[in-house]
């Protein structure tokens, strides 16, 4: 997942933003660090879970890279309130599915679908299973789109 951001962050331009989608552990943070290599940002790249929105300035003279959880956001409004520079940067957008729409005309969105194989669970009965029980080698399905 590393290595596909890397590649990522190299072809990603200022004003590019990136909506990551895909269930917990499935490497959209995994993702996001390696596009962060390719763009030659400062790190280290974490999840913005609690602080909603992290800024990563560039080491080499080219765009920040802004990394939004949007998980705890309510609505794209929400999304707008938190003041980006969307064309100066290259923003990703973790839990960002129907939360962009109006804000650029167009954005990638980036689908992760990964298998269990047993470890840890997915399901309404048993939640999501201790991080430390996830299969970190399950195969990933990662689908690229340009939207809208």
């Amino acid at each position: 997942m590393e290595q596909l951001g890397e590649e990522m962050g190299r072809m990603l331009r200022p004003g590019d933003l990136v909506v990551l989608t895909g269930p917990l552990g499935a490497g959209k943070t995994t993702l996001t660090r390696g596009i962060a290599q390719g763009l030659g940002v400062r790190g280290p790249v974490q999840s913005p879970t609690f602080v909603i929105a992290r800024t990563h300035p560039s080491l080499v003279g080219g765009a920040p890279l802004v990394h939004v959880d949007a998980y705890r956001l309510g609505s794209p409004a929400e999304l707008d309130d938190l003041d980006i520079d969307f064309e100066a940067s290259v923003v990703i957008v973790e839990w960002g599915r129907g939360m962009v729409d109006g804000l650029r005309d167009a954005w990638w969105e980036v689908e992760f679908d990964r298998e269990w194989h047993g470890h840890g669970s997915d399901d309404a009965c048993e939640g999501p299973a201790h991080e430390a029980e996830l299969d970190a080698d399950a195969p990933r399905l990662v689908t690229i789109a340009r939207r809208p």
